[in-house]
């Protein structure tokens, strides 16, 4: 089947196949398909919902809603809210809390955290959670719903890191986490010798929690305890690949996952993306290092659209 798509940077229209051989495919909702929205809808404004007083709270619920319709296809679609809710249904098996990952998790796919910041090159807070090169159900932080809406053990996580000044989004980067942070190990160390080294000092009582510790009856009388928790952040990509990027004028749309998580996706997503023919656009093979070991390189998919 035919599908003209209007291409919104050169004004043109070209025509997307859908190839023979991928006829038979059943849809999966998944990153790809997402980011193919994305850039075919690529003068998206966010609005903040008016869900709390703080502003910045707002914006990040926005760009969680903006990343949800973008995986469920909905950018640009005048839905009633109910109408979306049964989208959504069909798109994903757990849409999250605040408190902990993910945001959510795909059906049968990949779990989304996202990220809001304001300035395009911002570090980000992860707040009491370690970086994450994937989701494990696991893990003590991931939130119980998730754990529960699937029978899961371990799955890709992607980062949805949005710079958001006003309402405007500047720059977008989908970045899986195996690209992005270290193993789970290297971050339960640091944890696990932290809460070692307060568990030893004398006469304290300490509780281990889902954080590094609680240490209660810190004084004499007994009514003083103390919350150990850590605040992690982690480098922007735009920092860490700025070879990669770069600053134009407008907008920046960015997807970045390792070439074997590329290779299994759908071969007609992959076509799609590959038949995109835009100045402002550019699929390419990259090498990025190993975030385990940077001596090593590796082969990832970098895919940008730039305005």
């Amino acid at each position: 089947m035919r599908k003209l798509l209007t291409n919104l940077r050169g004004g043109r229209e070209t025509e997307n196949i859908k190839p023979d051989n991928a006829s038979h495919e059943v849809v999966s909702y998944n990153t790809l398909r997402a980011f193919r929205h994305i850039i075919e809808n690529p003068n998206a404004t966010i609005n903040p919902a008016k869900i709390s007083s703080n502003r910045i709270n707002n914006v990040g619920d926005a760009l969680e809603g903006f990343i949800k319709d973008a995986y469920a296809e909905l950018l640009d679609t005048h839905l009633s809210d109910y109408e979306k809710d049964v989208v959504y249904s069909r798109v994903f098996s757990w849409l999250g809390n605040s408190g902990n990952p993910p945001d959510s998790m795909l059906r049968g796919g990949d779990g989304i955290e996202v990220k809001k910041i304001q300035s395009i090159s911002s570090a980000i807070a992860l707040n009491s959670s370690s970086p994450k090169n994937r989701l494990y159900a696991s893990d003590t932080r991931v939130a119980t719903g998730a754990k529960t809406a699937e029978n899961w053990i371990e799955k890709d996580i992607v980062y949805a890191i949005g710079s958001v000044p006003g309402q405007d989004l500047k720059r977008l980067w989908l970045i899986y986490g195996d690209c992005y942070a270290a193993s789970k190990e290297v971050y339960d160390r640091l944890s696990n010798a932290i809460a070692t080294g307060v568990r030893q000092l004398p006469d304290i009582q300490f509780q281990k929690t889902n954080e590094l510790g609680r240490v209660n009856k810190v004084d004499p009388l007994g009514i003083t305890n103390l919350r150990v928790r850590g605040m992690w952040h982690i480098d922007n990509p735009s920092r860490v690949y700025v070879h990669l990027v770069s600053n134009s004028p407008n907008r920046q749309y960015y997807l970045l996952m390792r070439e074997e998580k590329y290779q299994n996706f759908p071969l007609g997503d992959r076509l799609a993306l590959e038949r995109i023919q835009s100045p402002h656009y550019d699929n390419s093979l990259v090498e990025i290092r190993n975030p385990d070991n940077p001596a090593q390189l590796i082969k990832a998919r970098f895919i940008k659209y730039e305005i």
